[in-house]
């Protein structure tokens, strides 16, 4: 059984998810908190496999209370908002969220997205990923010399006077670690393309390509797609 908790400030917005989510056989609704402190607590206590995350919460945020998630757990974390903003997804990333989903999702979409990050994949459509970690990897590369967040490969990542993040010495070691077929798959990846377009484009499997991305988030040291995305960004493998 995939474990979930819900959290958010309303009651009927909680009680709303765990309805949807009782038609997966699969997923289980194990608790419910209404603040990010409670989730945090709740978590690090008991952890869960996903942990559905709203925004704007009191005592503590949504986005707050994922980095101390992703931090010290294995936990996915979902974000859940009623507002489609680029900042919260930005946040969301950062922080180390797998997903961004607006509240007004289908039943099956919500499901989806449970079995999706469970899986290691990014909650973001294809067009919506590349969209986010451009922006994500310029405002990075711009910011100039910084200690990294929580993400893949840590540590410092400078500016080049051209904008052009400038490679560190374990960005380098990662990307020599790659097969060429692995970066080959990653720079797919990064410019957008979904695990059915690579296959196309590489005239290969579903499973090799899925082997192929399992092995570039394991030397990555990503923990979803997203993130492995983000990487390839911040190290200049695409630019």
């Amino acid at each position: 059984m995939i474990q979930v908790l819900l959290a958010d400030d309303h009651e009927l917005v909680r009680s709303g998810f765990a309805l949807m989510l009782t038609v997966e056989e699969n997923v289980e609704v194990v608790g419910q908190v209404a603040n990010g402190k409670d989730a945090v607590a709740q978590v690090l206590a008991e952890p869960v496999d996903v942990v559905l995350m709203d925004v704007q919460m009191p005592v503590m945020d949504g986005i707050e209370a994922t980095r101390l998630i992703t931090e010290a757990t294995d936990t996915k974390v979902i974000i859940l908002t009623t507002f489609d903003r680029d900042d919260y997804l930005f946040d969301a990333l950062r922080a180390g969220a797998s997903g961004f989903l607006l509240k007004n999702a289908s039943p099956e979409d919500l499901v989806a997205a449970v079995l999706a990050v469970v899986d290691g994949h990014a909650l973001l459509a294809p067009e919506a990923t590349l969209r986010v970690v451009q922006q994500l990897a310029q405002h990075d590369a711009v910011r100039g010399p910084r200690a990294e967040p929580a993400g893949p490969a840590g540590g410092l990542t400078a500016a080049s006077s051209t904008g052009t993040p400038e490679r560190t010495g374990e960005q380098q070691r990662i990307i020599d670690s790659l097969t060429a077929r692995e970066r080959e798959v990653l720079t797919l990846a990064a410019e957008g393309l979904s695990n059915g377009e690579i296959c196309d484009t590489l005239v290969v499997g579903q499973a090799t390509v899925k082997t192929h991305i399992s092995n570039v988030l394991a030397k990555v040291g990503a923990r979803d797609r997203v993130q492995a995305v983000v990487f390839a960004y911040r190290s200049g493998m695409v630019s």
